[in-house]
């Protein structure tokens, strides 16, 4: 079955721990001993309802105070498609978490209070999954049953978030009013909103089309390790090369180009754990075995030799700033794109963007934590890189710094630096 990987984001108390433990519910997903453990947990806090919010609230932190703090993943799966969950931090302290959760997410489920509409959190949150290059969000307007399911009420926060949604590179938008403590509109359609004619959550969650998100145009394939035998054996001669397909096809019989080297050769097999395979696409983690002896190692990457990705040491970014230290012109970082490292030097930071007003401040001399910002960085070895548009595997990096080794900065390759 197909794998959908979502998020959910929005403002504190928006619902969505609720939204989550609601879905895993109602779909069936929740064992017992998880219930019971849930149905005490809600009592040893004074709720005199089964707090369904604390399925995804797992840290002691977060059940004291009500609320997420870190980055919560759930799984679960219907007969027709897999998911994987990401329930995000609303606080914008969170920002960072809030970044990592939704980085290898195909859709973001952005919940909104009926009775408040679109707040500063509910723009911040939408303008961070579209600079990730997410195309699908969907628009939960919360606890429709506090405004006695007004449609009036629907329409408007609709009409006021699509305003908001024009300005960013979002292509698929869809509103669903719901009361994620109820049920209603979460698995099955509501009797309080015959009004509305569309989907429930789980309904679109599983017929949205995300095939076409992936690219399967621009072969890339990071090499990660090389494959040698352990001893000595009749495998003397073996060695392949493994890693994951971040974009493409690839087959047995193709012609692939190496880089750096610029060495060319043919692919004369592909293996997976569960045996060899003629054709692999992304995101499968295989093992290539090439026809020729050629020097390779881990960093370089196979391509196509018409179709090869920018090369090169100088980028513009985009970046999420995830450390107490500010990020000032002249930082000198480690930076880890695909499966090669590089140090890198931050050359100039071109403005700080506002992600309530989309505003640039070109004044801005630094970035702070959870600051979004474009930088322009130099990197001692060339890096094989695509638009993160275009190629979200291998458009992205993180930046870590030296001295403690804590990932500091997400980063979203734009082009090349002049």
């Amino acid at each position: 079955m197909e794998l959908l990987r979502f998020a959910t984001a929005g403002s504190v108390d928006d619902g969505k721990s609720t939204l989550i433990g609601r879905l895993l519910y109602d779909s069936k997903q929740v064992f017992e001993d998880q219930l019971e453990a849930v149905e005490a947990s809600s009592l040893a806090r004074g709720d005199d309802y089964t707090n369904l919010a604390l399925l995804t609230d797992g840290l002691r932190a977060e059940r004291e105070q009500g609320i997420t703090i870190d980055v919560a993943y759930r799984y679960f799966a219907t007969p027709k498609r897999k998911f994987i969950i990401a329930d995000t931090p609303g606080h914008t302290q969170h920002t960072r978490n809030m970044v990592t959760g939704c980085s290898t997410a195909d859709l973001v489920v952005l919940l909104v209070d009926a009775r408040v509409g679109p707040t500063e959190q509910t723009r911040r949150h939408a303008t961070v999954a579209s600079l990730l290059g997410i195309r699908h969000l969907v628009v939960c307007v919360n606890k429709m049953d506090l405004v006695d399911w007004d449609r009036k009420r629907f329409e408007a926060i609709r009409s006021e978030f699509d305003d908001f949604a024009t300005r960013l590179q979002v292509t698929d938008v869809t509103c669903i009013p719901m009361s994620a403590l109820r049920g209603d509109n979460v698995v099955d359609r509501s009797a309080e909103m015959k009004w509305y004619d569309g989907p429930s959550l789980l309904h679109y969650l599983e017929e949205v089309h995300i095939s076409s998100d992936r690219n399967l145009i621009d072969f890339r394939f990071p090499v990660q390790r090389v494959v040698r035998p352990i001893s000595s054996s009749e495998l003397h001669d073996f060695r392949g090369y493994a890693g994951q397909i971040a974009s493409g096809v690839l087959n047995v019989g193709d012609e692939v180009v190496v880089l750096p080297s610029g060495f060319s050769s043919r692919v004369e097999s592909i293996e997976t754990a569960d045996g060899p395979i003629e054709e692999a696409y992304p995101p499968m983690s295989v093992l290539v075995r090439l026809a020729d002896e050629l020097d390779i190692s881990r960093g370089d990457m196979l391509c196509r030799p018409h179709n090869q990705p920018s090369a090169g040491q100088d980028l513009s970014a985009m970046v999420c700033w995830m450390a107490e230290t500010p990020l000032r012109p002249g930082a000198k970082l480690w930076l880890k794109h695909t499966t090669r490292w590089a140090r890198a030097l931050v050359k100039d930071l071109q403005y700080r963007l506002d992600v309530n007003t989309l505003h640039r401040d070109q004044n801005a001399t630094e970035l702070v934590l959870n600051d979004i910002g474009r930088i322009d960085i130099r990197t001692t070895v060339p890096l094989f890189w695509d638009e993160y548009r275009l190629n979200r595997a291998t458009g992205s990096f993180v930046l870590v710094d030296e001295s403690s080794d804590a990932t500091v900065a997400a980063g979203m390759i734009l082009r090349p630096s002049t």
